[in-house]
């Protein structure tokens, strides 16, 4: 496994690559990587010829300085990992390295509804500071499949509506790969580390609270998408979640709200337990309505 620091060093190694008309895989990261992102790598590794990992935390996309500050940092164990999973290259940028002109007066990219819904609107300028991370990113790996993980599903259509408005050569496919879970049911993250034993079996309300919408669907329980909201935000609370910023029911394409509970939607989680913010989804498709 290649390990790079700068865009030249790393562009000569894809360039290598090219001229053998290797296919080349990317799995962007910020670091204190679990089984969720090491899945990433393995999709890659089928798919691609060459995978490249990229581990920056970047400033610009947090828009709580003290959250920037706890975020975990595990480089050590990281690359150790990546080492295992057989990643063939990691790219490990400074901040002046992504940003040479500094952090102010960066580039906007017009994104639309989708910064003002739900995460958009909790963590204003968020989407615009990963837009530019991933952009230059893109930029330095030039790759051809981008795998990402759906647990961040907001994320993942903000990064499918920058690629159709820049043309990238060459063209960059988006995966977005299923979330995966630890079998208690918690969605894998880097920032379950900071909860403890107890707060982890709290967080599972969160997963319980998908599979209450569920039967509510397979029982054909007539319930407004504004009361499964209410009742689930409540679950949270009574379990121990300090606050909840949204339960939303949207449409999976253009994330607006929904409430028409017949056709396939997605519902976003996003709250507070013991001081850590997490964020969750779960698509509800047609197929499931055809096992009703």
């Amino acid at each position: 496994m290649k390990i790079f620091e700068t865009k030249q060093a790393l562009q000569d190694f894809i360039d290598e690559h090219r001229s053998k008309n290797d296919l080349i895989g990317f799995v962007p990261t910020m670091g204190a990587l679990h089984e969720g992102h090491l899945s990433l790598i393995e999709k890659s590794k089928e798919q691609s010829a060459v995978t490249v990992c990229s581990i920056f935390i970047n400033p610009t996309q947090f828009n709580d300085p003290k959250d920037f500050e706890k975020y975990p940092k595990t480089i050590n164990e990281d690359l150790q990992k990546l080492e295992l999973a057989g990643c063939e290259a990691v790219f490990l940028p400074s901040v002046s390295e992504m940003y040479p002109e500094g952090m102010h007066q960066l580039p906007h990219c017009p994104l639309g509804r989708l910064e003002e819904l739900w995460e958009g609107a909790h963590r204003p300028g968020h989407f615009q500071g990963v837009c530019v991370i991933v952009h230059r990113l893109l930029e330095a790996v030039r790759p051809d499949l981008l795998f990402m993980g759906s647990k961040d599903f907001q994320q993942v259509a903000v990064i499918r509506q920058l690629l159709a408005q820049y043309s990238f050569k060459p063209t960059i496919e988006l995966i977005s790969c299923e979330t995966v879970r630890e079998a208690s049911g918690l969605a894998m993250s880097s920032r379950n580390v900071r909860l403890s034993s107890e707060q982890k079996i709290q967080a599972l309300a969160i997963y319980h609270g998908f599979d209450t919408i569920q039967k509510a669907i397979k029982e054909q329980i007539t319930c407004s998408t504004k009361e499964l909201e209410r009742q689930f935000a409540q679950q949270l609370l009574d379990a121990g979640f300090e606050s909840v910023d949204y339960i939303a029911f949207a449409d999976p394409k253009s994330l607006e709200p929904i409430i028409d509970l017949s056709q396939t939607f997605v519902v976003l989680v996003a709250a507070f337990i013991g001081g850590v913010r997490l964020i969750d989804n779960q698509l509800f498709s047609h197929e499931l309505f055809k096992r009703v």
